[in-house]
């Protein structure tokens, strides 16, 4: 295949996933059940998929090193809480408003990164996460905690911190570890984790209940980020970070479309300043001096999880290699010489 044939199908294949991805909190709505029994059914279905991709691939094994169990544990539990929440958001007010608040996570990784990772903070990190935050002032309609929608809005805000701790745990993951195995072992944990809460609480799920959990598992989870993980082999991931930031867009449109739900004007009004501010970090600052006006780095916060599983982590300089998504190495880039440029 040509290089214009590969991007073109990276872009498909990034494209549908988010799309899917999107669609994958109009669930939280359709499905009859409360969001314990929706992470299991989601996360049950999705592993089994998984684990036939990576059986197939040959890429299934154990995880050897014991230093790597406490890790994963412990991320596979805030996949569950941050399912939760997310879903919790949607439940208690709306598709849009738990999107919204959820692309919020830029914010947390912002001043969670470099605590973490010891990297300097940077100017613009801190003018994107002051957009979110003014975003996030036009959302709230009220700051009355018996309001739905600033209830669904704190939890959607509980859901992208969750879900920032969760790209930051994949980070490290990203460097020991294939993406996949890492997304299969933290879906299995989610899933263990969630199943004795169900049982207690009593969840009786109908045929199409069991149907949709199914579909959301295999289609927009595993099949999503199957897609996702592959477009990577084709595209830069400063241009996949901008692609993922169109998640809630997707989504809002979906359930404007499905559930007719109309989003309030405030919503709409911090809804375009969260989601400039996510594509802005998405993107990073541009060096004039770069004659190709590419980012200085890309700030592919995006990019250490897909928007609903988490996986990935990020490339050392996404301009000099691409990841390899089943083996969790990095391939160096070809650039075209001086020859061929002229040819």
């Amino acid at each position: 295949m040509t290089e214009p044939g590969k991007k073109r199908l990276g872009l498909l294949q990034i494209h549908l996933a988010v799309f899917l991805f999107g669609f994958a909190g109009l669930f939280g709505k359709i499905i009859s059940l409360d969001p314990l029994a929706i992470i299991f059914g989601r996360t049950l279905f999705a592993g089994i998929f998984l684990l036939v991709v990576l059986s197939l691939t040959g890429k299934i094994r154990s995880v050897r090193s014991f230093s790597n169990l406490p890790s994963l544990l412990f991320s596979g539990a805030v996949l569950a809480v941050h399912w939760f929440s997310f879903f919790q958001s949607i439940q208690v007010s709306s598709v849009t408003v738990g999107l919204l608040t959820f692309s919020t996570f830029p914010v947390f990784i912002t001043f969670l990164e470099p605590f973490l990772f010891g990297e300097k903070l940077k100017w613009f990190d801190v003018l994107t996460a002051l957009l979110v935050v003014a975003g996030l002032f036009c959302v709230f309609p009220a700051y009355d905690i018996s309001n739905r929608v600033t209830q669904g809005a704190l939890w959607g805000i509980l859901s992208g911190f969750t879900f920032a701790v969760l790209s930051l745990c994949n980070r490290m993951h990203a460097k020991k570890l294939p993406p996949l195995l890492v997304s299969f072992y933290q879906l299995s944990v989610a899933a263990l984790i969630t199943l004795p809460l169900v049982v207690i609480s009593g969840a009786q799920p109908s045929k199409t209940d069991i149907f949709l959990m199914m579909i959301l598992g295999i289609v927009f989870t595993a099949i999503a980020q199957t897609l996702f993980i592959g477009s990577l082999r084709h595209i830069r991931a400063h241009l996949a970070g901008v692609t993922v930031a169109l998640e809630p867009l997707y989504g809002i449109i979906l359930a404007v479309i499905v559930l007719h739900e109309i989003p309030a004007w405030n919503t709409v009004v911090g809804g375009l300043v969260i989601l400039s501010a996510v594509t802005g970090a998405s993107i990073g600052p541009f060096d004039p001096k770069n004659t190709l006006l590419r980012p200085k780095k890309a700030h592919n916060l995006t990019i250490y999880c897909s928007l609903s599983m988490g996986c990935l982590g990020p490339t050392p300089d996404p301009r000099l290699a691409l990841p390899d998504p089943l083996n969790g190495t990095f391939r160096p880039q070809k650039h075209p010489s001086k020859a061929e440029k002229g040819a």
